[in-house]
């Protein structure tokens, strides 16, 4: 295969191949670097009895959506990589599988970009980032207090509640996939002490509707960032957690405190054997409860707007209030033999050699367009709406850069023959 390129895009995720179908149904010639396979980080980096939270009608790649029979179910972690694997046969993308990208820089003299990989290096006229903004596992300093015998681990490296020793286990964080991560500890019998941070809660159904299905109703997913009251700070803010399990439910912690999980405020500090505790417990677990109160007086306001027949739940009273703040806890006595540290993850650009970044490592760019003419990023979270970073938003981001590219892309009247040579040869390969 030639080493120059009309576009290349690094990583080939959802993102990556959602802009690859789109410049293939344009018939833009262009190469996709995958690092390790298809479908890799739902594949790996996912626990054992994973699903999405959000109803499977909202998985729409472009030109490919939901094609099951369970719309309004929960895809596990094997049928979401089955949905990606499914989606690059339906269009046979350029995708090198096992290919890392060890640099990128733009030559000023040429003006094309030099993409150095694992496998020599390469030229093309535009680039696209598909890598997602989820790099870095992060594993606070604090960690290193922590004696040996005991084991850790990032979320992204629990598989189940069979893989951690006989022991009680400690979960840090609230997000998504610490609540996930602790219910599913939870329902194993294990001893779960769960430190809860300020991220919010959501229903999972209300007024006889999934709340998916009414956010949508209300235009919430198609809010762009502009929009949004937060503006970018949204970007920085921790997903409302919910699960998509047994069908879907909401997951409420002063329920789980009832049968017996331990819950603690932020982790603060970790002296001798002590885990030390700020006082806000409470505070976090009404923050929480206001969130999802919030979303269902806004669903009420759109009912009576519109008029729209509705059942009515019955309010929301907490079931469990924490009476003293455990604020010190000996993890000998407590037995803790793990800690899962689901306190997300860190951003990693260091390869892409051009200045357009932020003082935190973020890429600057509008709609994921950048300054530097033909870079693009794609699946970053809130890069415009709420679904650009997952399968819901995607094929809009995707269809916006697409007309950008061709809109910059350089006329060649062998890109038709060459994409179709190219085409040929993965075949082969």
């Amino acid at each position: 295969m030639g080493s120059h390129y009309s576009v290349i895009i690094v990583g080939g995720g959802q993102a990556g191949l959602s802009i690859s179908y789109c410049l293939h149904q344009r018939q833009i010639d262009h190469i996709v670097f995958e690092k390790h396979r298809i479908g890799h980080a739902w594949r790996a980096k996912r626990w054992d009895s994973f699903c999405l939270v959000t109803p499977n009608w909202q998985c729409q790649l472009p030109g490919y959506p939901y094609p099951g029979d369970d719309p309004n179910g929960f895809m596990k972690k094997d049928q979401i990589v089955e949905y990606i694997e499914s989606y690059a046969s339906m269009f046979n993308p350029p995708v090198r599988e096992g290919i890392s990208v060890l640099r990128m820089r733009k030559n000023p003299i040429s003006d094309v970009f030099e993409v150095a990989t694992s496998i020599g290096d390469f030229t093309a006229d535009q680039v696209v980032v598909a890598t997602g903004g989820y790099h870095r596992p992060r594993i606070p300093a604090i960690a290193q207090r922590l004696p040996d015998d005991i084991m850790q681990l990032h979320s992204s490296e629990y598989k189940n509640p069979r893989s951690l020793p006989d022991q009680a286990v400690l979960v840090v964080g609230t997000g998504q996939s610490g609540c996930q991560i602790a219910e599913d500890l939870h329902l194993a019998g294990k001893q779960v002490h769960l430190c809860v941070g300020s991220a919010p809660r959501s229903p999972r159904r209300y007024r006889g509707k999934d709340v998916v299905d009414w956010l949508e109703q209300l235009g919430y997913y198609d809010l762009s960032i502009d929009q949004h009251p937060q503006k970018e700070q949204v970007r920085t803010k921790t997903n409302h957690y919910v699960t998509g399990r047994d069908g879907g439910r909401e997951i409420d912690l002063r329920h789980f405190a009832l049968e017996g999980m331990q819950l603690h405020g932020r982790l603060q500090n970790i002296h001798n054997t002590h885990l030390e505790f700020q006082p806000n417990l409470k505070q976090h677990l009404d923050q929480a409860d206001a969130v999802a109160e919030s979303i269902k007086k806004n669903i009420d306001g759109f009912i009576e707007k519109h008029q729209i027949d509705a059942p009515v739940d019955p309010p929301y009273h907490p079931m469990w209030e924490p009476e003293a703040e455990t604020l010190s806890l000996d993890y000998r006595d407590a037995n803790i033999g793990a800690v899962i540290w689901s306190v997300g993850y860190e951003m990693d650009f260091s390869w892409v050699e051009i200045p357009v970044f932020d003082g935190k490592g973020y890429p600057g760019h509008d709609r994921g367009v950048t300054a530097v003419k033909g870079l693009y990023f794609v699946g970053l979270p809130w890069l415009y709406t709420w679904g650009s970073g997952r399968f819901s938003g995607i094929a809009r981001d995707a269809q916006y850069l697409t007309d950008y590219i061709q809109m910059n892309h350089r006329f060649n009247p062998r890109s038709r023959h060459r994409y179709r040579e190219m085409a040929l040869e993965l075949n082969a390969s």
